[in-house]
């Protein structure tokens, strides 16, 4: 679906399907990893290849955010303040370092306070949203924003589920990806109530709730096409 926001010129566009679908992340709950094998064991869920920035502001927050982590919230903290939490790739990319073949940020299995990002541990127990401490594209996933430009200038602006294509080439080689596993499709509340801070924080409030009164409406008595991964079942 798609409708103009009502205060710039642009024209949103919306993948219905996913944001209507019951997907939740199941990280450490089933969450098999972006490897080339199913490894659940090591629980890095889609931290396995770190973290590429989306700006030099988006950078920066990340920077200062590790500053304030804990040894308690973030198991490689000496080594972080050390060498620094980024660094740039072969490619000439800013992206998150890598320690033991994940992102520095990543809790492993046996740290005390268990497995998973620091940046988002540090975020719950502060009682902030996650999406003011983490890089962008990591509390955006699942979802990734596309904006085109028109031959006249207008621009259109896409949110749908973020899919293997979106890593690159090195996106075929994962053996599971969330977004195409039925796993994954078992929360309690559709996406677009579930991940509402993060679709605020891509479009706007007033774009959010006009989206939300679509798609309530649209759940009103209408038999919503499944997400493709649970029509494989």
């Amino acid at each position: 679906m798609s409708f103009p926001d009502p205060d710039e010129e642009r024209t949103w566009v919306f993948d219905v399907t996913f944001l209507a679908s019951r997907w939740t992340c199941i990280y450490g709950d089933g969450c098999q990893g972006v490897l080339t094998e199913a490894a659940p064991e090591l629980v890095q869920g889609c931290c396995s290849y770190g973290a590429h920035f989306t700006g030099r502001k988006d950078r920066k927050r990340v920077e200062q955010a590790a500053l304030t982590l804990t040894d308690d919230q973030w198991q490689y903290r000496s080594r972080g303040l050390r060498a620094g939490v980024v660094k740039k790739n072969a490619s000439d990319e800013w992206v998150t370092r890598m320690v033991g073949g994940a992102c520095i940020f990543l809790n492993r299995p046996g740290f005390p306070g268990g497995p998973g990002c620091a940046l988002h541990r540090a975020s719950v127990e502060r009682g902030v949203a996650h999406l003011t401490l983490k890089p962008d594209v990591c509390w955006q996933l699942p979802l990734r924003r596309e904006d085109g430009v028109d031959d006249d200038g207008s621009v259109t602006s896409t949110i749908r589920q973020w899919d293997r294509r979106d890593w690159g080439a090195g996106g075929a080689e994962f053996h599971w990806w969330c977004t195409e596993s039925p796993e994954a499709f078992t929360g309690s509340v559709p996406v677009y109530k579930y991940l509402k801070d993060e679709l605020v924080a891509m479009t706007s409030a007033t774009v959010y709730r006009m989206l939300a009164a679509y798609l309530a409406r649209h759940a009103e008595g209408a038999i919503a096409l499944p997400h493709p991964a649970v029509r494989r079942r």
